[in-house]
């Protein structure tokens, strides 16, 4: 499956940034507002699409989803 590289107009979020910003959501909602470790959202990520740790590492940096 092919992401269109260009963001959305709405928010300036690309298709992947969204799957990430989504899937890192629903992750704090299981660990009840924990942090969850990076390692632990590449694999839940890889499930929708393939990223590599260090892009996925620049991406939340990005998005300022890392402390």
């Amino acid at each position: 499956m092919q992401f269109d590289p260009i963001p959305d107009v709405r928010d300036g979020l690309t298709r992947k940034e969204r799957i990430v910003l989504y899937v890192l959501h629903e992750t704090q909602k299981e660990r009840r507002g924990h942090n969850v470790p990076t390692a632990m959202l590449w694999g839940r990520v890889c499930e929708h699409f393939w990223i590599s740790p260090e892009e996925l590492t620049q991406m939340l940096a990005r998005l300022g989803a890392r402390k």
